[in-house]
């Protein structure tokens, strides 16, 4: 059930996608709706997993990555639109950036038998990018909030960049202690 939420969490990127792209009078709602639906399934795949004994090795890699696309997906489309510009660009770059390196960074350090165990304040991470991304959606035109939202979600999309690049540089530390201590 839990691998299940997760894969539908991957699966719900591309009709975020298409309601996004659309050009109609409601596809902001629609995506928004969507995304948090899919952001939600982040909450509820590691409850179910652990209320139920469901842990595995295939919901423990595949959850952050299914995290990672609808993250990503969301930030490139948002910036694609001009919903983020400007200085906000860094913001997800830091933000793309951090992920991609972390995923190499698990890669080398499990391939020399080791493990970089997700830490709080990287599930934190997720959250605010998360919350960050679906204030920005709530905050385009034909969104749910309009423009009004705009200054909270950039807001929360640096408050989510620095957190990001924080657990970033935490991971990049313990996966070189762990590669010095293995190699």
């Amino acid at each position: 059930m839990a691998n299940l939420l997760t894969l539908s969490r991957m699966a719900l990127i591309v009709p975020f996608v298409a309601l996004f792209l659309i050009d109609a009078p409601w596809n902001m709602k629609a995506a928004f709706i969507v995304f948090a639906v899919a952001a939600l399934t982040d909450l509820f795949d590691g409850w179910v997993a652990r209320a139920r004994s469901e842990t595995s090795a295939l919901g423990a890699a595949l959850d952050p990555i299914a995290d990672k696309l609808l993250i990503a997906a969301a930030l490139v489309l948002l910036v694609r639109n001009g919903l983020i510009h400007g200085l906000g660009v860094i913001a997800v770059i830091i933000i793309i950036a951090r992920e991609l390196l972390v995923s190499g960074l698990r890669e080398a350090v499990v391939a020399r038998g080791g493990a970089l165990t997700v830490t709080m304040a990287a599930k934190w991470k997720t959250a605010a990018q998360l919350i960050a991304a679906g204030l920005f959606l709530a905050a385009a035109p034909r969104g749910f909030a309009g423009e009004a939202l705009r200054p909270f979600a950039s807001g929360a999309l640096w408050f989510a960049a620095v957190l990001t690049f924080w657990t970033g540089a935490d991971y990049a530390l313990r996966a070189a202690r762990a590669l010095r201590r293995d190699g």
